[in-house]
């Protein structure tokens, strides 16, 4: 049930039911629990000041509810403030749970109750808030919650009060409304000179007129047909289960009425309250002047069409809510008193007739004082909402955030998060996130550039630093400052890696200064070059001989002669050599600063080198003659160059005819020894025995040699 504040003024309760097409006053005075009614005034409005439960013409609202305070003064005194109700146009519902731990308080109290309906509440405020299921949740209002049902220990339970137990949980409906529909209310209740204490919802006063909580164990639908909106509200299981509204009502009818037969939208409103009996005749002027006298049947039969359609849309969101047939309808308000409404309303739920019935406020558990002129089934909603004006319903403050004017329904030591919550403000946007950092690789090196620290927002409360956990007070003005994001880095190239100073050379007389490549992501860059997350940077010292040139474009070619090889054309590359300060040097020399680089002219090949002669081609093994070392080719090489025989290292003159001949392995013999040991047997003496030993053994010059062998010739006389 709703919950608040008790009104008072001398124990007075003042309720004001502001509907499409008229206005309802009632005072009662509390006594001994129960309220007694002891003054009521209706007026309707005299304009379509309203439309579909939404105040178009405040000022025009407002008068009607002057008129009715003022009448109502003239009985019981000064009224200031004053308990509404809204009707449930564009209703939001949010089914929340909440819980509390309760193992170290004892029995629990009205308060811990309290305290967990409340919290559930502002968890409904927070889902709408996250949920998206509104465009701008600080343009929703609660205007009214309903208790499922409570829970100790899992176990459900009527009520908390005097029990004891570890946990205590609560499920609830709660019901939101645009801004727009209590701004309009609360504009119309002020230009009246009132002051708005509680809100609630209509079809929530209407059923805690008509289905107390020992009816609410059936599948029963509340459906409070009104001028411009049906709303519908379920119980079932011993609980409210949902509230709804369909945007179709008695104006629907009227307007159908005032169709058919040209009629002023008023004369139409008219006639149809005069439809009680089929029998009789109604006489009316339609807008041309022209006088009309039907029967009540016939212009009941014209509206057939238009009640099935409000009957069909009432079914609609019925089942949708309901999820099945209910097991009776109860209809109140103006509306429910159309022709043929409950019957249409019954087929199109596929239920008995005698399952829908138009109810009237005969009597009200705690109002005593009903006149004759209230029991009937638009009265239902005003003393439901006098009822509830003397229990507890919620009230609100209002406060200012950010110059927007915010009201917050007075739940129990609001704080300021819960304004920003109400607001739209995203709490989190108070902290400031730090900056992006970013991720650059250096030659392969990982390295992480963080972001900067975000700068916390500020909250103020007129003019005063404030917390969020600070309680909120009526009329505070607020102002929050979003908290700033850190920066994400933007480094320059030369801030993340060390570029190499440029490399100053002397090549062949000239100078030069040559920088060392540098890329990011492939892409040649600069020292100022901006860089981004993931970037990969490759940076390539110039260290080397080989680096400078392909540097400057001079790589070293290759100077190419051609000759004829056994016939066949071949050619031969010369490659340049070079000098770093004088010494001979290779392409992967080091450099320094300041070197001086010298490129030599390539020299004529040998044909050694041409041939590619080593000396693999020359095999030997090696003997002792005569105590002297000596080489003794195993196979032998010949050239001929241009048709003259020729040494391997002559210089071989481009565009020769070189013939080029290798002799097969063979074992080298005596005779071979002393041919290599250019042995001239004239040096022997003239007279004489020659012997040829080997290893000390006389032999013959056709004797075989192998390597460490020792050869010797001696004579001897004869």
């Amino acid at each position: 049930m709703n919950e608040g504040v008790l009104m008072d003024n001398n124990q007075l309760l003042f309720a004001l039911d502001i509907g499409t097409r008229s206005v309802v006053g009632l005072v009662g005075e509390v006594q001994n629990g129960t309220i007694k009614l002891i003054a009521s005034e209706r007026e309707e409005h005299h304009t379509r000041a309203m439309l579909d439960g939404q105040i178009h013409d405040v000022l025009e609202v407002a008068e009607v509810l002057a008129a009715v305070t003022s009448r109502l003064e003239a009985t019981v005194g000064k009224l200031t403030k004053v308990a509404v109700a809204a009707a449930g146009r564009a209703l939001c519902t949010l089914r929340i749970s909440a819980e509390l731990e309760t193992a170290s308080r004892g029995p629990l109290t009205p308060e811990d109750e309290r305290s967990l309906e409340l919290a559930a509440i502002q968890t409904a405020q927070a889902e709408l808030a996250t949920s998206g299921a509104v465009a701008d949740p600080a343009d929703y209002y609660c205007v009214g919650y309903s208790v499922v049902s409570f829970s100790l220990d899992g176990t459900r339970i009527k009520s908390l009060v005097g029990q004891r137990g570890k946990r205590s949980s609560i499920e609830v409906i709660a019901t939101f409304l645009p801004r727009q529909v209590i701004d309009s209310l609360q504009s119309s209740i002020q230009a009246a000179g009132l002051e708005m204490a509680t809100l609630t919802l209509e079809p929530i006063a209407a059923i805690n007129v008509l289905i107390p909580s020992t009816m609410r164990h059936l599948n029963l639908v509340l459906v409070d047909v009104g001028a411009g909106t049906s709303d519908v509200a379920i119980t079932r299981d011993g609980s409210v289960i949902g509230y709804g509204m369909v945007p179709l009502a008695g104006d629907e009818i009227t307007e159908a009425i005032s169709q058919h037969f040209l009629l002023d939208f008023n004369v139409a409103e008219t006639v149809k309250r005069q439809l009680g009996s089929n029998n009789k005749k109604i006489a009316f002027t339609d807008v041309l002047g022209m006088p009309h006298k039907e029967s009540a049947k016939t212009i009941i039969d014209s509206l057939a069409p238009k009640v099935v359609e409000l009957a069909q849309a009432i079914a609609g969101e019925i089942l949708t809510l309901n999820t099945q047939q209910p097991q009776a309808v109860l209809l109140v308000g103006g509306g429910a008193l159309t022709p043929l409404l409950p019957e249409a309303l019954a087929e199109a739920l596929d239920i008995p007739a005698a399952r829908v019935a138009i109810r009237r406020p005969d009597s009200i558990e705690g109002i005593t004082g009903i006149p004759s002129a209230l029991c009937t089934p638009d009265a239902v909603t005003p003393l439901g909402i006098l009822k509830l004006a003397g229990g507890r319903t919620l009230n609100f403050i209002n406060i200012t955030v950010n110059e927007r004017p915010i009201r917050l329904f007075n739940l129990s030591r609001l704080t300021i998060a819960d304004a920003l919550l109400a607001a739209g403000i995203d709490i989190r946007a108070l902290r400031g996130r730090p900056g992006m950092g970013l991720t650059i690789s250096v030659n392969g090196q990982t390295r992480f550039i963080p972001g900067g620290h975000g700068i916390a927002g500020q909250i103020m409360r007129g003019g005063q630093p404030a917390k969020l956990t600070d309680i909120l007070c009526d009329q505070d003005i607020l102002e929050i400052t979003p908290g700033s994001d850190g920066i994400t880095p933007t480094p320059l190239l030369r801030e993340i890696a060390p570029i190499p100073e440029p490399l100053t050379i002397q090549l062949d007389g000239q100078s030069y200064q040559l920088e060392s490549p540098v890329t990011v992501n492939g892409i040649p860059a600069e020292p100022d070059t901006r860089l981004c997350d993931r970037d990969q940077i490759c940076i390539t010292p110039i260290e080397t001989l080989e680096q400078v040139l392909a540097g400057l474009n001079l790589a070293a070619t290759p100077a190419e002669y051609r000759y004829q090889v056994n016939g066949t054309d071949r050619s031969y590359r010369v490659w340049p050599k070079y000098t770093i300060n004088a010494a001979p040097a290779s392409l992967d020399s080091p450099l320094s600063p300041g070197d001086n680089i010298e490129t030599l002219k390539p020299a004529l090949p040998t044909l050694a080198e041409v041939l590619g002669i080593t000396a693999k081609d020359e095999d030997t093994i090696h003997v002792l003659f005569n105590g002297a070392p000596c080489a003794i080719p195993v196979r032998r090489y010949s050239v001929l160059l241009d048709g003259q025989p020729a040494e391997a290292g002559q210089t071989a003159v481009p565009g020769s005819t070189i013939d080029f001949t290798i002799s097969p392995d063979r074992q080298p013999l005596i005779s071979d020894v002393l041919l290599a040991a250019d042995f001239d047997p004239r040096t022997l003496p003239p007279v004489g025995r020659i012997t040829v030993l080997l290893n000390g053994l006389p032999t013959e010059y056709t004797a075989v040699v192998t390597n460490g062998d020792k050869v010797d010739i001696k004579t001897t006389e004869i």
